[in-house]
């Protein structure tokens, strides 16, 4: 498969990253030289310098032949004029990256496929939700829902006092339909659970389970639930804008704005929430605007370390749940070791969604884990698929694969060894990245 990615920013990147570890024919075209420097040489992909809205760059990259075509510029009308000269000029398939929320109303998706623009995607829209996901449960650090919340993957860490430390597997406590543990996070290391594994304290471990089964989740894993009403919220970005405008209407929103002209424009766009022109990262200031009180504080601010460090300071206020976005992914696991709570990564949310557009198989969705090197996705099983035709345990599945759940007729229900998928099931699967492509056969 051949992909050209416009923009070499973080998400076009991190995509281009991503995709060359697939073995695809991969091309980054950015106008800045600068930006792909060192790029060429260090992955299997080829960059070319030049402008994605320029009719004879874009036919010198070879677009005629491309299978995928995505811009992920800064720039939402560099990204659609691109697409819409690389489908006529033979790109198969489209993607633009746009910072317009009315341009996703599904009543607009069939005007924008004729102008030949195939799929678009919002990072600060996606990284939103998944923020006011996490904030809906006060003792989760992920909370991913599949099939309008048929089944729910959840990520909790784990401390000495769960009933489930230090049980293996190979016992049988864990042989129940309520949840499965899909896999577990300790260290740096993402682990796919086998009989003679067990958690451990401070593991985070990742749970499919049905919403009405998540309280004795919660009680398995020792965990206190809390109320969120109070959120106080470090930075007024797109991200922070937009995860406000999502969070429900009975939680009480303070937003920390260093910029003042930023401050008038949020309190114009946000009238429900308080407005605070300050800086955030002034713990004097934060005690002065009541952080004490606070269930909940986000960090989506430009600065990752400023996240991390605002975060902790909240902590050690008192603050029971944080959430920092953190691009940079040297940070990442910094961030899960300080026991930050949920970290927020808007380039591989935003990859994660692009990567499925490239499957065969019918891939409703695929999530990255920001403390897992692993993703979950959401599969439809076609008719006469291999994955049909056996039980569970007789399917001999990839390596580093697990199988949590399915949807059928809007049921969620968890797996085990004897579980047969049936057709058109939704089957919800944990794996690292590597396994994607070989499990996609088992869907055809």
């Amino acid at each position: 498969m051949k992909i050209i990615i416009a923009g070499a920013g973080e998400v076009g990147t991190h995509l281009a990253k991503l995709l060359a570890r697939e073995n695809f024919d991969i091309m980054l075209v950015d106008e800045e030289p600068a930006k792909l420097k060192d790029l060429e040489s260090s992955y299997d992909l080829i960059t070319y310098a030049g402008s994605p809205t320029s009719i004879n760059d874009l036919k010198e990259a070879g677009i005629n032949g491309a299978d995928l075509f995505v811009a992920v510029t800064p720039y939402e009308s560099v990204n659609m004029t691109a697409c819409m000269l690389a489908t006529n000029l033979g790109a198969k398939k489209t993607l633009a990256r746009i910072d317009n929320y009315e341009y996703l109303l599904p009543k607009n998706k069939d005007f924008f496929k004729g102008l030949g623009v195939d799929y678009l995607i919002y990072p600060e829209m996606l990284a939103a939700r998944e923020i006011a996901e996490s904030l809906s449960t006060s003792w989760l650090r992920q909370n991913l829902s599949f099939c309008e919340g048929a089944l729910v993957l959840v990520g909790i860490k784990v401390r000495a006092n769960a009933i489930i430390v230090n049980k293996k597997f190979s016992t049988g406590y864990f042989d129940h339909d309520k949840y499965r543990v899909v896999a577990i996070k300790r260290n740096n290391k993402t682990i796919i659970p086998l009989g003679s594994d067990q958690i451990e304290s401070n593991d985070i471990v990742y749970f499919i389970t049905t919403n009405e089964n998540l309280d004795f989740v919660r009680e398995q894993a020792g965990k206190e639930d809390f109320p969120i009403r109070n959120i106080m919220v470090m930075g007024g970005s797109r991200i922070a804008q937009k995860t406000v405008q999502t969070l429900p209407d009975n939680v009480n929103v303070k937003v920390l704005e260093r910029d003042k002209t930023k401050s008038f424009s949020l309190a114009e766009k946000l009238g429900n929430s308080m407005i605070i022109n300050c800086d955030g990262r002034n713990i004097e200031l934060l005690k002065e605007e009541g952080i004490q009180e606070m269930d909940a504080f986000v960090a989506v601010t430009a600065n990752s370390e400023a996240n991390i460090l605002a975060c902790l300071a909240a902590k050690r206020l008192g603050v029971k749940k944080t959430v920092a976005e953190v691009e940079n992914n040297d940070y990442i696991m910094l961030a899960e070791s300080m026991d930050i709570g949920t970290v927020i990564n808007k380039k591989m949310i935003a990859a994660g969604y692009i990567y499925q557009i490239t499957l065969d198989a019918n891939v409703l969705n695929v999530r990255s884990l920001t403390a897992a090197d692993a993703e979950v996705v959401e599969f439809v099983a076609k008719p006469g698929s291999k994955i049909t035709r056996s039980k569970i345990k007789d399917l001999r599945l990839p390596d580093q694969v697990n199988i949590g759940g399915y949807v059928r007729d809007g049921k969620g229900s968890i797996v085990n060894g004897n579980t047969v998928i049936m057709p058109n099931d939704h089957v919800i699967v944990f794996c690292v990245s590597s396994a994607i492509r070989k499990l996609e056969n088992y869907f055809k």
